[in-house]
């Protein structure tokens, strides 16, 4: 049994003994940011501790009219939802390791990676992934491995956020990462085909884009492949409601964030990123993956049928070592997709993009708010440009009672004056003409 020092005397005898001392520990963490000792209040009871957290919840501003958008999403999510996936025996449970105790979670982790591949038309999905720009990352990765390439294609367009992640992931890889400048809100066509070479693994687009803008990638798909390169595309679930899938127009790997799909905000997750692609790069894919076979009896059976992470395969073949069980945020967008259907997804994005449309002809008749793009089509988000810098702005209208949208200028150094404003099937239209009026006083 190994020695615990549980006294100061203790530790500081075992690090002589090893010939260190408690600085020695630390050296590493530069003088700055050292302390000599915290200074922490004096305990309090528990009704104490209860009041004081109250006061600071009741701090934040959880009451403002959303059309803040930007990868995360304020949609309605049916009550049916939340007293589904909170039944004990979905919210407790672990990895479903031993099939024959776990027939339930893994039938509607199998029924979730099916609702994904009709979704995105692609053959084959896991379950899952821990958010939207974990998902990128991982599906470059899986490209690299399919190709046996080094060199990647980004395009601008693509969530700033995720594309952070993507550059923090690869800092210190052997990966060629280039960016191009999207036109007009569009890929620009030029840049990505003169970038194509025969060392590209991938080309990662997005649809809709970051600012809302609708593509056809078709074009590049074709293109990527005639020179063995894969087309990753990032989407928006709620839009293939309505919008021609990933998978019609070539792409080779889907992925997105399903916080959408009946997930609240949450002040950040936890959310869900899927995956699908082509059924012959089935063996590249991370994550698990629950398949239906039948057992000795012949009855219909599920079970883990991939799940190539350092614990179940020898470490040269691992795919990845995601592995927490994501199964709980993907039952909650199994029971969301299942319960709005075909039908209401339909539904659910042409409200959105309705409403959209009327905002931005709302808010352009305002005559200092002008439209960035030319971009004919949106889905449920679009860009303004203010004649004053967009976040001294969105601060004004928090005041009255709008989270107006985001202030591209954080991520796009010739934006500081355009505003990605999003408007969900939750945003009614008096909502919209109070924001209008809102922005004009500002304004």
């Amino acid at each position: 049994m190994p020695f615990i020092a549980n006294t100061a005397e203790q530790q500081k005898q075992m690090l002589a003994d090893i010939g260190l001392t408690m600085k020695d520990l630390f050296g590493d963490i530069p003088p700055e940011l050292m302390c000599d000792s915290f200074a922490l209040p004096q305990g309090l009871t528990e009704q104490q501790v209860r009041n004081v957290l109250a006061d600071l919840a009741g701090k934040n501003s959880i009451n403002l009219t959303l059309f803040l958008g930007g990868g995360f999403y304020d949609h309605f999510i049916p009550a049916a939802v939340y007293s589904i996936v909170s039944r004990s025996e979905f919210y407790t449970a672990y990895t479903p390791y031993q099939p024959e105790l776990s027939q339930g979670t893994l039938q509607a982790i199998y029924e979730y990676q099916s609702l994904v591949c009709r979704l995105t038309e692609m053959e084959a999905a896991n379950a899952s992934l821990y958010d939207g720009g974990t998902a990128m990352y991982e599906a470059m990765m899986m490209a690299l491995r399919i190709t046996g390439k080094n060199k990647v294609i980004i395009d601008d367009s693509v969530n700033p956020i995720y594309r952070v992640m993507i550059h923090s992931y690869t800092s210190n890889l052997n990966i060629e990462l280039i960016e191009t400048h999207c036109g007009n809100g569009l890929v620009d066509r030029k840049q990505v085909l003169t970038k194509l070479d025969d060392q590209t693994a991938a080309v990662i687009v997005q649809n809709p884009n970051f600012f809302g803008c609708i593509d056809d990638f078709t074009d590049i798909a074709d293109a990527a492949h005639k020179k063995g390169v894969l087309l990753i595309v990032s989407c928006y679930p709620i839009s293939l409601g309505i919008l021609k899938t990933p998978g019609s127009m070539g792409a080779d790997i889907v992925i997105g964030e399903g916080q959408c799909l009946g997930m609240p905000m949450s002040f950040g997750g936890p959310y869900l990123g899927f995956m699908s692609t082509k059924m012959k790069y089935i063996r590249k894919m991370p994550g698990r993956i629950v398949g239906q076979t039948t057992d000795r009896n012949d009855r219909r059976a599920f079970v883990m049928t991939l799940q190539a992470r350092e614990q179940h395969i020898r470490r040269e073949k691992a795919t990845s070592n995601i592995c927490s069980n994501e199964a709980l945020c993907a039952l909650t967008a199994h029971v969301y997709l299942s319960l709005l259907g075909k039908q209401g997804l339909r539904e659910t994005a042409h409200l959105c993009a309705d409403k959209a449309s009327y905002a931005y002809k709302r808010l352009t008749a305002i005559p200092s708010v002008k439209p960035h793009f030319k971009a004919k089509w949106f889905f449920n988000e679009f860009v303004l440009d203010l004649p004053t810098e967009a976040a001294d702005v969105i601060a004004k209208l928090i005041e009255k009672g709008f989270a107006a949208g985001f202030p591209l200028g954080r991520y796009y150094d010739n934006m500081k004056n355009s505003i990605l404003i999003c408007v969900t099937e939750k945003r009614t239209k008096q909502q919209i003409g109070m924001l209008a009026e809102a922005l004009e006083s500002v304004l």
